[in-house]
């Protein structure tokens, strides 16, 4: 591995130190500011304006995260989410670039929306593959224009870079927001299960329902939150939508056999 440690400066919207459901293991969440999505289920406003947050230098932030590991077990290590992750690319790199030389497991929580086929962008990002265990990836919504009026932009970039990832033999987490009357329609599901079936490398397919604990922030910060009537989806939903997209058949960390 042959990585430029730079020094770099990140803007941290927060951090977690005990995380059970980023990644594997017992995980310290390094929660980035900045995010171009606009999703209508965000329950992080707060983290979409760029350039705010606490600034910290990579090296420094590492070794306020190593006290923690005797925490992480065999299987833990650091997830570094959003906000998206993939907007201080350099700053992940610098930090992950320290995790890697300590054996230490590394993962990113994004919506890969920043993903671009740009010779300059993919020669950063592949650097920062070299250093990262584990993506887990959203996705939100299969159809195009569907997924335009939930976030504000398109689709396209987000499967190229799970199929860039499968191609390059990246591992895989696939997750889904559960949002009733939005994104458990059972068309969407199958299309999103046929997709993920072109993928070489998922090793987990997650449903998380949706949940509306992010309104007073959205009240807080003045905005508008569209989805103030939608319920918590019911349990026989996210039975549907875990049976649709086969999530038990991913458990065992391989990709299920096409029936």
């Amino acid at each position: 591995m042959n990585t430029k440690i730079l020094q770099q400066i990140g803007y941290i919207h927060k951090l977690e130190s005990f995380g059970l459901v980023d990644g594997p293991g017992v995980r310290f969440i390094v929660f980035m500011q900045g995010c171009t999505l606009r999703c209508q289920f965000c329950h992080n406003p707060d983290s979409w304006a760029g350039g705010k947050g606490e600034k910290w230098k990579a090296e420094d932030l590492y070794r306020k995260i190593l006290r923690y590991k005797r925490y992480w077990g065999k299987e833990g290590g650091i997830t570094v989410s959003g906000g998206e992750p993939l907007l201080q690319m350099g700053f992940v790199k610098e930090l992950f670039s320290y995790a890697k030389r300590d054996n230490v497991n590394t993962a990113i929580d994004t919506a890969g929306h920043p993903f671009s086929d740009n010779p300059y962008w993919i020669k950063e990002f592949k650097e920062l593959m070299d250093v990262t265990d584990l993506i887990l990836l959203d996705l939100k919504e299969m159809d195009n224009e569907k997924h335009r009026i939930l976030t504000g932009h398109g689709n396209q970039n987000i499967l190229k870079m799970a199929t860039w990832l499968s191609d390059h033999h990246k591992d895989m987490w696939i997750r889904h927001v559960l949002v009733p009357g939005l994104t458990d329609d059972v068309d969407g599901l199958q299309q999103m299960y046929a997709f993920i079936r072109t993928l070489k490398t998922v090793r987990r397919v997650e449903v998380l329902p949706y949940h509306s604990f992010g309104v007073p922030k959205w009240q807080n910060l003045g905005l508008h939150y569209t989805l103030g009537d939608i319920p918590v989806p019911t349990e026989a939903q996210i039975q549907q939508a875990n049976e649709i997209l086969h999530t038990a058949d991913f458990q065992a960390g391989d990709l299920p056999q096409m029936h």
